[in-house]
């Protein structure tokens, strides 16, 4: 008798967990989604209350120069790719953009776009951030120390290569949020700058890429966790006001603004409905908080352009 309950209680676990054929309706998934949401920004939280300010130490960057690495051309590749698609405007880098999301200065687009009935839409935000620049937003967003501060879903981090100091490998191993099942995300993240061409007397603008790539320790889907395979590009560019005469520049005077696209393969299976739904709650919450973060960071150190 006891045998037979727990058999059935086995295969019910089974149905409900994500697959194309769990017994969730498409709202009870997405309540179940967000309700493993709010619990982890709940845990961040008091996270960064208890912090002990501990640093994850990086590898020391390899003898060798990066441009001889097997990686470097394709970095080169689609750092120049993604910058060029994040300096167009919406009406300029394609059609199909919709406005999902908006919040005072930010605004949030999207484009459809489904890969074997699996939900990858282009997102693409605008934003403009005062007191803040794009060096001290693309220092926080790259660099591994600060990355359990801001990334509230993140379970844990590794860096698994430094090519050199502005390009890591990492991988990344998401919470589980049931009922979908756990994931992880193996890719490089290049943070870079380069001349302003509008403003040559202005700060430079600054970039980080980050794109999914293979690494033979971290095979995809080899384990409990879903992979996930995403190309990101944070790109920002500072405006400084020039204050009155004799007077020095403040946070007052600065201004930034950021330009924030990806492309995002969940992997696995879950409902397009709730996906986007998903989507349109987090990527907004995420860019506030973000910025919020590194705001609050900067607040008392000097302005690092």
């Amino acid at each position: 008798m006891r045998s037979g309950y727990v058999t059935r209680f086995i295969k019910r676990f089974l149905t409900i967990n994500e697959g194309p054929h769990s017994v969730l309706a498409d709202d009870e998934f997405y309540d179940a989604v967000e309700s493993g949401l709010d619990k982890m920004e709940e845990e961040q939280e008091l996270r960064e209350r208890l912090k002990s300010g501990q640093v994850i130490p990086v590898t020391p960057p390899p003898t060798s120069p990066a441009a001889l690495h097997r990686l470097w051309p394709e970095i080169e590749k689609v750092v120049k790719q993604e910058v060029a698609m994040a300096k167009l405007g919406v009406g300029e880098s394609g059609s199909g953009w919709q406005l999902f999301a908006e919040d005072g200065e930010m605004r949030m687009y999207r484009r459809e776009e489904e890969v074997d009935g699996m939900v990858v839409d282009p997102l693409k935000a605008v934003h403009v951030v005062k007191g803040i620049t794009g060096h001290e937003l693309c220092h926080y967003f790259f660099n591994p120390q600060y990355r359990y501060d801001w990334e509230t879903t993140l379970e844990h981090m590794n860096v698994l290569e430094t090519i050199s100091e502005d390009t890591l490998v990492f991988h990344q191993t998401h919470k589980r949020i049931w009922p979908a099942s756990q994931r992880d995300v193996v890719f490089w993240s290049h943070l870079r700058r380069f001349p302003n061409d509008q403003d040559r007397d202005g700060p430079d603008i600054w970039t980080v890429v980050n794109n999914s790539t293979e690494h033979p320790d971290h095979p995809a889907n080899a384990g409990k966790c879903v992979r996930i395979f995403l190309t990101v590009c944070l790109l920002c560019q500072t405006r400084v006001d020039p204050p009155k005469a004799g007077a020095p520049v403040t946070r007052d005077d600065i201004t930034c603004k950021i330009s924030y696209c990806s492309v995002v393969n969940p992997g696995g299976w879950a409902p397009a409905s709730v996906l986007r739904a998903v989507y349109k709650r987090e990527y907004p919450k995420f860019l506030k908080r973000f910025t919020a973060y590194v705001k609050n960071q900067t607040k008392d150190k000097p302005i690092m352009y």
